[in-house]
């Protein structure tokens, strides 16, 4: 009857739809955006000021530079996945090539125009961050240098919060290079996802997880709310800090915000670590691909955590609070979608 065909009809336009949203979001790989605002609010953090608009400009132009990434990645890769991986996007057909080539280029050129907007020094990080990406996706992939491209990326990116913020990067480059060496771990441990490989790389990255644990929870006496220590007091957020003497010399008295960041601080450092601990253990002792791909996709979640503790660090307690809330989303919408 009309009415039944034309409800059938309506059905399978609807599923149409739902099965191109959901290739898009595989193509896009949705859930590893969660792990992309983190990166200009730690910048921002590293140099002492407040979020202001021009941070959401440069979180906003790092959303589209990322999601560019991913659909060139999947372009460049498309023969390679026909083999490896035969049911991601391109090569099962759900999407063209041609498609995911084109979002690429309009991806760029929406993530350069906001950082435009965001000002001079927010496109003097973000031009460079847009050809890190393609420079990676259409030749450093598959070369030794890929991981450190990718590594610099991420790096770049956290400045470019910086730089739209403040107009500066230099006090976030500390944090840009953590972040960096954490992202160069794991694009290296994925370099081997699909066919499995050496148990060497995810040893390398549980070491440097260790090693970043310790730097980014090593609470500097001379470092609070983006200022130096003078010779004989203390700056914390524009109070002066009291300071006694005892017998052992003068001691300076903390600031129970200080106390409780660095707590917060800690907590965030030990969740970045649990996060990628097992894991990459277990890559270790056997490094199949599902077991590869469990560790980099841990690796890729534990980006939030560690964003959100250096932004602790830098006694930005709200904004590591907000960051870290974004961990569980991540986790939840993963899965459904993988972000590998």
């Amino acid at each position: 009857m009309p009415g039944g065909a034309a409800a059938a009809a309506a059905h399978r336009a609807h599923t149409g739809r739902s099965h191109r949203s959901r290739a898009w979001a595989e193509l896009l790989r949705l859930p590893a955006l969660f792990s992309v605002p983190g990166d200009a609010l730690a910048g921002t953090a590293a140099t002492g000021a407040p979020a202001n608009s021009r941070t959401l400009l440069a979180i906003a132009s790092s959303l589209c530079l990322y999601e560019a990434g991913m659909a060139l990645n999947d372009w460049a890769d498309r023969h390679i996945d026909a083999v490896e991986r035969p049911h991601r996007p391109l090569p099962s057909g759900r999407i063209r090539p041609a498609a995911a080539l084109t979002a690429a280029g309009a991806l760029t050129g929406a993530g350069l125009a906001l950082a435009a907007r965001a000002g001079r020094p927010a496109l003097a990080v973000a031009a460079p961050l847009a050809a890190t990406v393609w420079a990676y996706d259409l030749g450093l992939k598959h070369t030794p240098a890929g991981p450190l491209a990718m590594g610099t990326a991420r790096g770049l990116d956290l400045l470019l919060g910086a730089a739209a913020t403040t107009g500066s990067t230099r006090p976030a480059l500390p944090s840009a290079a953590l972040l960096g060496t954490h992202t160069l771990a794991v694009t290296t441990v994925s370099r081997q996802e699909a066919q499995g490989g050496s148990p060497l790389p995810p040893l390398v990255a549980l070491a440097t997880t260790a090693l970043l644990t310790r730097l980014v929870t090593r609470h500097s006496a001379g470092v609070t709310g983006g200022r130096r220590q003078g010779a004989g007091h203390e700056v914390t957020r524009g109070r002066r800090q009291a300071t006694v003497h005892s017998p052992a010399g003068p001691q300076a008295i903390r600031h129970p915000a200080q106390d409780s960041g660095a707590l917060l601080n800690t907590a965030l450092g030990a969740a970045y670590a649990a996060t990628t601990a097992r894991p990459y253990f277990h890559a270790t002792l056997n490094p199949s691909p599902p077991l590869t791909q469990r560790a980099v996709g841990s690796g890729i979640r534990a980006t939030i955590p560690l964003q959100a503790a250096l932004t602790a660090r830098s006694r930005g307690t709200a904004t590591a609070l907000l960051i870290a809330a974004l961990a569980p989303l991540g986790a939840r919408f993963a899965k459904k979608v993988s972000v590998t």
